[in-house]
Parts: C-alpha cells; structure tokens; sequence
C-alpha cells in the first residue's frame, strides 16, 4: 500500500498565466519495524492540468465530434488520460510532466517532487453555470507494474483577466531591482511580475470613481433619480446606490434591487425551443435589497459581489453578464396619500386604505465585474488544497 498526498502551496485559486505549484509527496504507510520485504514501488507517476468543458443537451446545441480523430486508447487501463471518467470534453490541458520512475520505498519511508506547470492563458475561467460548465483539475496519474493506472484530482479555480495575453515579460533591466542576496528564477520573476501587473490594472479599472444619475419613469411621470460612483467592480466589493424619490410626481410604494448574472448562449449554438429545448438566457440572483418607500425621500442600498461567482467573460459558446435589476411598485392615483391627518377634534382610530391601485416595472441597469487577488479569493472562500490516495 501506498499513499500519494498533493498539496498546493497556495490555496486553489489562481489567475490564468499563473505558475501552479504542488508538493507530491508518496510514502510507505507501513511502520518501520516492518521486513524488508514491505517495500513498496511505483512504476512511475506524472502530472497534467486539464479543463473539462461540459453543456447541457437542453440549452446548447454543440456540433457532432469530429470523429477523424479518436481518443488514443480510451479503453486502455495503462494510458495516461487525465480526463478518463469525466463529463464532457478536454478542452484544454498542459504538456503531461513526469515526476518520477521506478519509485521504491521501504516501510515507513517518504519522498516529496516538485510540480509546476503555468496556467493556460487563453483559456476560459472556471465556471459551474447552468448551461455550460469550465472545470479546471490538476491530475496525478500513478501506476504500478502490471497494474491499472490510479488517478488523483485536485480541483482548481482559475480566474481570467482579459488584455494579459498580449503583455511582454520585460527584461531583467526593466524589472524593479532585486536584492543580491536572495535568488529567484526567471519563472518566480516572471509570476510575481504578472501578478503584480493584474493587480495594478484591476485597481486602474476599479478605483476611479465618478456620480452617473439616471432618472427613473414609467408611462405617467417621473419616479426618481438612481445615482451611482462607478460601474467597474471586483469581486468582493460592494455595489452601492442611492436612490432620491423626492423630486418624482408618481408615488413609488416599493422598489427592489438584485444583482444578478446573466447567463447567455451564443445565437449559434442556441437550441430551437420548439424542438424542447430550455430558455438560452437564464438569470442567477446573488444579493437582493427590497424596501417599502412611501413618503421616502432617499435611501440608499449595498450589494456584496461574492468572491465566490465568476467574474463576466465570453466564449464561443456562452456569455456571463452582470446587472442590477429593479422592480418598482408605483400607485396609479396622483397625489397619494396615505398618512392620517395631523390634527384631529378628537382621539379616532385611523387605518390605511385596503387597496390600492398598483403598477410595476422593471428596469435592468449592465455593470461590469473583474477578477480579484487569488490569495484573497483563496482565503476568504476556502477550497480543498490537498487531495490523498490510496493505491
């Protein structure tokens, strides 16, 4: 028996372009007071990133394989396929790397390997929605002699950020001086220069901040003034509105706010709804504010972006959109009012009307969300960072 532990050294968070790093280390459960003849050997061991694209048959309609090109061996126990057992296709996967062969370990003993690997940076980010779904592994295929090949998966999360790939890494002079005490490789460089480049452009797209007003009315008149400081967020922030009813001439009863995730299949791959496919456009909400606001002159709302949801992208096949969708309730009788009289002869009971003649509406208002920090992602939405097997 033996038993393979991957450990990521960073939590399972990274941004595409990203170096991926993950401590493999195998050991011989077995005490050492054990014989010698306990030992333990693997025939060798090797490491592959993969996606695994998958749609739903009700919503996408995806052109047939290509079937001039089949799988190698996709029945084969002793071929390497990170993917084999999983939904849907590879879309995407990294050079297999080896870590090590012909591996024999006595009991009680261990031996650690280093894997690293860049992440992909055209590639989609991780996505679990309800038409298609992007899910990133680290695979480690170990294999005994004359035995099947044992999988172990770490799931990853990969957060993309748009306009990296046509950056250069600078050369060394261009880079900000380094102490001549510390050794560093060209990749650890590189990595900690497109780290450092995602966040400076994601607090330039962030940070600036300016009032868009937008007057809200429906058929019979003006209801309000929505104001907000920006449109570009990250994940983790906070949406905030406000929203000023005194200057409108329709009484709004209530209103709410969701922010939401539009989720939409490209025209192409749309399936027809008469041949039963499901809707191509679906909505998720992630917050939502709802307020009684008669006689509310303004009021004001915060809506936190989970660091947990995908940030919006595009594909060939699906679109991920953020929004802020209001709905207003509106009375259709000018001038309401439903407050009793300031002065009375005598003390009476006084109770609102019943009824009151309503109208709705919505209105839909785009924003935009980018990536955040990996590590902060990492810690403040946990995942697993290490993944054990048994072979």
């Amino acid at each position: 028996m033996i038993e393979v532990v991957a450990e990521l050294s960073r939590g399972p968070v990274f941004l595409a372009g990203e170096a991926l790093e993950c401590m493999v280390t195998v050991t011989n459960p077995l005490p050492p007071t054990a014989t010698s003849a306990s030992s333990e050997a693997l025939a060798w061991a090797s490491a592959q990133i993969h996606c695994q694209f998958h749609a739903s048959e009700s919503r996408v309609a995806l052109p047939p394989p290509d079937s001039s090109q089949p799988d190698v061996q996709p029945e084969s126990q002793t071929v390497f396929l990170p993917h084999r057992g999983e939904r849907g296709q590879c879309i995407l996967s990294t050079p297999p790397k080896i870590l090590f062969c012909d591996l024999r370990l006595d009991p009680g003993e261990s031996k650690s390997y280093s894997y690293s690997e860049v992440l992909p940076i055209e590639g989609p980010p991780s996505f679990r929605g309800q038409s298609v779904k992007y899910v990133y592994k680290l695979t480690i295929g170990c294999q005994r002699v004359n035995s099947p090949i044992t999988l172990l998966r770490v799931p990853l999360r990969v957060l993309v950020l748009t306009g990296l790939q046509d950056v250069r890494f600078p050369q060394d002079e261009a880079v900000a001086p380094s102490s001549p005490f510390l050794e560093e490789d060209e990749g650890g460089k590189k990595d900690s220069w497109l780290t450092e480049l995602a966040g400076e452009r994601l607090m330039a797209a962030t940070s600036c901040r300016s009032l868009h007003l937008y007057n809200i009315s429906d058929g019979r008149g003006k209801v309000g003034t929505f104001g907000i400081f920006k449109s570009v967020y990250r994940l983790g922030e906070d949406v905030v509105g406000t929203l000023n009813l005194g200057e409108g001439t329709v009484a709004c009863l209530q209103f709410s706010v969701s922010l939401q995730t539009e989720e939409c299949v490209q025209p192409e791959y749309q399936r027809r709804r008469g041949a039963g496919g499901a809707p191509s456009v679906s909505h998720v909400t992630h917050a939502r504010h709802q307020e009684s606001c008669l006689h509310t002159t303004r009021t004001s709302f915060s809506l936190p972006i989970p660091l947990s949801s995908t940030p919006g992208f595009c594909t060939a096949i699906v679109s991920l959109k953020w929004r802020l969708h209001f709905e207003f309730v509106t009375s259709r009788e000018p001038g309401l009012v439903l407050l009793p009289p300031v002065q009375q002869p005598e003390t009476v009971t006084w109770t609102g009307p019943e009824q009151v003649p309503v109208d709705t509406f919505s209105w839909d208002l785009p924003i935009k969300v980018l990536p955040t920090s990996p590590t902060l992602a990492s810690y403040a939405a946990p995942g697993p960072s290490t993944s054990t097997i048994t072979i």
